[in-house]
C-alpha cells in the first residue's frame, strides 16, 4: 500500500512559479516510476510528467515542456513538479500518482498507476 499526500498548490499570477511537493509513505516508493496528472473543468485527467524510479528517464507533456521540471527525493520519498511561468491554462487540479510494475522506466498510462494522491488545486489568474 503507497499513500501519496500533494502540496504546494495555490492561487498565483500568470508568470509566476510554484513547487508541487507529493510524500508517499511505504517502502516502494525507491522501487515506483511516479507521475503528476491534471484535471480541469470539464476535461479529460492528463498526464503532466513521469519520471522513472531512479530519476535517470523522464517524460514533460507537450504542453509543460520547457517550463515544468520533474524531480524525486528517493531518501525522502518524495517527487516534486517545478512549475515555471504558468499560465493561466495550467488551472486544474494536479494529482500524484505512482506505477509499481514499471520497471525502472517511464509511463504515460494513467491505468498503469496504481496509486493516487488526493489532489492538489493550481489555479492561475491572467
Amino acid at each position: 500500500q503507497v499513500q501519496l499526500v500533494e502540496s504546494g498548490g495555490g492561487l498565483v499570477q500568470a508568470g509566476d512559479s510554484l513547487r508541487l511537493s507529493c510524500a508517499a509513505s511505504g517502502r516502494t516508493f525507491s522501487s515506483s516510476t511516479m507521475g503528476w496528472f491534471r484535471q480541469a473543468p470539464g476535461k479529460e485527467r492528463e498526464i503532466v510528467a513521469t519520471i522513472s524510479k531512479s530519476g535517470a528517464r523522464t517524460y514533460l507533456g507537450y504542453s509543460v515542456k520547457g517550463r515544468f521540471t520533474i524531480s524525486r527525493d528517493n531518501a525522502e520519498n518524495t517527487v516534486y513538479l517545478q512549475m515555471n511561468s504558468l499560465k493561466p491554462e495550467d488551472t486544474a487540479v494536479y494529482y500524484c500518482a505512482a506505477a509499481l510494475k514499471v520497471f525502472d522506466s517511464i509511463t504515460i498510462i494513467k491505468s498503469d498507476y496504481e496509486y493516487w494522491g488526493q489532489g492538489t488545486q493550481v489555479t492561475v489568474s491572467s
